[in-house]
């Protein structure tokens, strides 16, 4: 995949032109208003660019799971109300995303008007990628616009199939993303550093081998650190860990050990004997964890460490926490790292790029996520560029 053959609409005369956009809209909503509007607020840019130059804005997007066909719960109405808010524009919605509901509206629309059309879930085309359902969201449009890399690791009639049928452009939100991406794994100032942390090495496998191949440090914190320290050894106490993975593990480390990459693990850790907010807690050796106690979060030398391995690194890359951050006070550890990562970032000697929902909601709550080069809004997507997977939806743009 030559990702140098990703095209952008710059340049182009877009006046009175329907452009089909596939954004990311699926956000979190509760009894139709929704709660957490930062993806939206990342899409608008480019829908107002767009309506700008004269466009007829086509929104497609996905919207929970909806499983036999059109239901109010997963409707994008409430979603396109706070988009058209944020953008400080009119933003209707069309009552179905395919026929001559949605076919009647787009064509009501005039240049510079953006409409969202109804979930795409709602049609089961969309997952199976199916080409009848493809060409029916391509007859409403002039040409294509994926602006969604969230979405991007799903082969779907509105991420993959489209780009078979229209012109088809990488949106400014894909841009950011994928070039944040490759900066930090495939053209990074040296030497890189990454942080992986998280519950399961199970989860994790593909992308602990991928970057041990593409780093210099590999940290690894939260529960999968458990098991590296299990592959040492290290008695863990009650500790969360995945025994059956203890080879897995020394195999990753012999292969980082080979590429000369090094792994970086704890040194002291917070211990307590139930995992609960206010449980009384202490830090301990990591070799000496008691039986009847649990690994918590990372101690203060492990983070001075961690500080340390960073201030000798000119790129950083994370993608979870290093402890049990959502519950007081095991995210300390966690904090205290994005924190100096956030301000060697400010001061221009470290490119730090994050993503991942845990990771987000840890820099969200170390209050540094705007101090970070680049912090990802996705998912799976994010996780599978990790293990160094090729996207579907990228593959379409760039073939």
């Amino acid at each position: 995949m030559n990702l140098d053959k990703l095209k952008t609409t710059d340049g182009l005369d877009l006046a009175g032109k329907r452009v089909l956009v596939r954004a990311d809209l699926n956000v979190p909503a509760k009894n139709g208003v929704v709660t957490d509007a930062t993806r939206l607020a990342r899409v608008v840019p480019g829908l107002k660019d767009l309506a700008n130059r004269g466009a007829r804005v086509i929104v497609l997007s996905h919207f929970g799971r909806p499983k036999d066909g059109p239901d109010k719960e997963n409707s994008l109405a409430p979603v396109a109300a706070e988009l058209g808010k944020l953008a400080g524009l009119p933003v209707s919605l069309a009552p179905d995303c395919v026929g001559e509901a949605a076919d009647k509206a787009v064509s009501s629309l005039g240049n510079g008007g953006i409409i969202v059309l109804e979930n795409t879930r709602f049609h089961k085309g969309e997952e199976k990628n199916d080409p009848e359902f493809a060409g029916a969201l391509a007859a409403l449009g002039d040409l294509f616009v994926n602006d969604a890399f969230s979405a991007a690791h799903r082969a779907h009639a509105s991420t993959e199939g489209l780009a078979r049928l229209l012109p088809a452009y990488a949106g400014p939100l894909m841009m950011e993303e994928i070039n944040a991406l490759r900066t930090a794994l495939e053209q990074p100032k040296r030497p890189v550093a990454a942080v992986v942390g998280g519950a399961k090495v199970s989860t994790k496998i593909p992308v602990l081998t991928n970057l041990s191949a593409k780093v210099d440090k590999l940290i690894i914190g939260g529960g999968m650190a458990n098991t590296f320290l299990l592959a040492g050894g290290v008695e863990i106490g009650k500790s969360l860990a995945e025994p059956d993975l203890v080879e897995t593990a020394r195999e990753i480390m012999h292969a980082a050990k080979s590429r000369s990459c090094e792994i970086v693990l704890p040194q002291d850790v917070v211990v307590a004997a139930r995992f609960e907010a206010g449980a009384p807690s202490r830090t301990v050796a990591t070799i000496d964890v008691p039986k009847d106690e649990m690994i918590l979060d990372v101690g203060p030398k492990t983070v001075a460490h961690y500080v340390d391995v960073l201030s000798r690194c000119e790129t950083l890359l994370w993608n979870g926490p290093l402890g049990a951050f959502e519950i007081a006070p095991f995210g300390e550890g966690t904090f205290a790292l994005a924190r100096a990562a956030a301000e060697r970032t400010k001061r221009g000697t470290l490119v730090s790029v994050a993503g991942g929902g845990d990771t987000v909601a840890a820099l969200n709550a170390a209050g540094v996520t705007d101090d970070f080069t680049y912090v990802s809004s996705a998912g799976g997507a994010f996780l599978e560029w990790l293990e160094g997977r090729e996207l579907p939806g990228v593959i379409a743009l760039a073939r």
